[in-house]
């Protein structure tokens, strides 16, 4: 039934987006809605693969103790090559939170910062600090990653990582002036199950990939009480469209090699009325809410220029079980992770030595599960054969967290590319702002930005950087 349903989806919002294409009553061709790409500032180049001078030791310090800063700041406790060099929150009692953690794990205590709004400036104006880590409210993701740039420093920022498309302009320009580093800290792209079929995708298995479905539905009704200042909650309150994209993006668009020879073209979005999100306000503060933005779903279609399609979902506000999503559908194959893992293959793109009852596989039908199993194990990324049962044993979402931390020091301390760049982020996080653009425009087609300004086709594939 939610095969269907998702069919039904897909089938519905690619004749919307054909509307974007397709001939108007006389005869012309009605374009998307053009979004203006900002000319790169004087003297500056792209950061397409950037590398920077390797770093013997990785001096950290991080921004925003609340809900996940504690965390990365344990994570960093097992991450050779690293030092905790800082704490900041506006909350004393968050930074003293983190230097219990530094003091179990036998670390020197880091330099305190607290109690001012601004107090977050004095660690990145350090000159002993290489990366800042910011995990704070979204609003202040942005203003805090350009000033850290400014000052000389590598920046990872928590997801979304900028909410309108000026912060992005903004950090992507920063990027370019001072050749650091702006990663966004998704995830979701070391999920278990999506890296390795991330790498069956990258050796073939599936055909050329066609669709990409991602999306993030997760009831947050018993965590809408943990945001600080109910930040979360208002932003939905005051803004309308996907303002949580990038952990069903991020799979997607490194499937399709967004910016490594593809690159999203224009999108249709659509959002229900909003019910839950009043109904929890009411609830919480007795006042009736008449105005708030978000729907409870948003569904959003994305074409990219090599004709290549993407289905997008955002849903914290009904009762569903928890989705990524995370469907690709090639020429040869199929992957899908929710509401099951499964492959489906046809017989010729599975080789028999490596894999039970082959013969049995049909183009259908999934693959039985000691197939998906065999297939899972000979695909295993190589990021996964070296990191998985540390990733285990150190968590942080099933582990997925720290092999991005990981990653992320494995490249700096390498002077590698990262995994994920400035224009990742861009990408993923502009859709905050286009499908708001869309939704308010009757789900009008609207133009998606090369982000790049023109480097796009530079690359030729996504594929993660390693020692030679």
């Amino acid at each position: 039934m939610l095969k269907i349903f998702s069919f039904f989806v897909v089938a519905l919002m690619l004749a919307a987006c054909n509307c974007g294409q397709q001939a108007d009553a006389a005869g012309k061709k009605v374009k998307p809605l053009t979004v203006a790409t900002p000319k790169r500032p004087a003297g500056q180049t792209d950061v397409v693969g950037l590398t920077t001078p390797k770093l013997d030791t990785v001096r950290v310090g991080f921004i925003g103790l609340g809900m996940r800063g504690p965390g990365a700041v344990k994570r960093f406790t097992h991450i050779p090559g690293t030092k905790v060099v800082a704490l900041c929150d506006i909350r004393p009692e968050r930074v003293e939170f983190c230097q219990n953690i530094l003091k179990e794990a036998g670390l020197p205590e880091a330099a305190a910062y607290s109690g001012d709004e601004d107090a977050w400036k004095q660690l990145c104006e350090r000159d002993d600090i290489d990366l800042v880590y910011i995990a704070t409210d979204w609003k202040h993701h942005a203003p805090m990653g350009v000033y850290a740039m400014e000052h000389g420093k590598h920046v990872a920022i928590e997801v979304p990582a900028a909410m309108t498309l000026d912060e992005i302009w903004s950090l992507i320009n920063t990027s370019e002036k001072t050749r650091k580093h702006c990663m966004q800290l998704e995830n979701c792209v070391y999920d278990f199950f999506e890296l390795t079929t991330l790498n069956m995708a990258q050796q073939g298995l599936f055909g050329e990939v066609l669709h990409v479905e991602g999306s993030y539905i997760h009831n947050l009704e018993e965590f809408w009480p943990e945001y600080w200042n109910n930040w979360r909650m208002d932003y939905n309150q005051n803004n309308r469209g996907d303002v949580y994209a990038t952990h069903g993006m991020g799979p997607a668009c490194q499937l399709l090699d967004m910016h490594r020879g593809d690159r999203m073209d224009y999108l249709v979005a659509m959002d229900t009325k909003p019910v839950n999100g009043p109904a929890v306000v009411e609830k919480a503060t007795g006042k009736k809410v008449e105005n708030f933005q978000n729907g409870d779903q948003t569904t959003t279609s994305i074409r990219t220029k090599n004709g290549k399609t993407m289905l997008i979902q955002h849903n914290v506000m009904t009762p569903r079980p928890y989705s990524r999503m995370y469907q690709l559908v090639g020429t040869d194959g199929y992957a899908s992770k929710y509401p099951i893992q499964e492959y489906c293959l046809r017989p010729a793109q599975v080789d028999s030595k490596d894999v039970p009852n082959h013969e049995n596989l049909n183009a259908h039908g999934s693959v039985p599960a000691d197939v998906r199993k065999a297939l899972m194990n000979k695909y295993k990324h190589p990021i996964h054969k070296e990191l998985e049962e540390t990733a285990k044993k150190v968590g942080g979402h099933g582990g997925m967290d720290f092999i991005m931390d990981y990653r992320l020091i494995y490249c700096l301390r390498n002077g590698l590319p990262l995994d994920m760049d400035v224009y990742d982020l861009a990408e993923w996080c502009s859709m905050a702002e286009l499908t708001r653009l869309s939704i308010e425009n009757n789900s009008a087609a609207v133009e998606v930005p090369d982000f790049t300004r023109g480097g796009w086709q530079k690359v030729n594939g996504y594929r993660h950087a390693f020692v030679k």
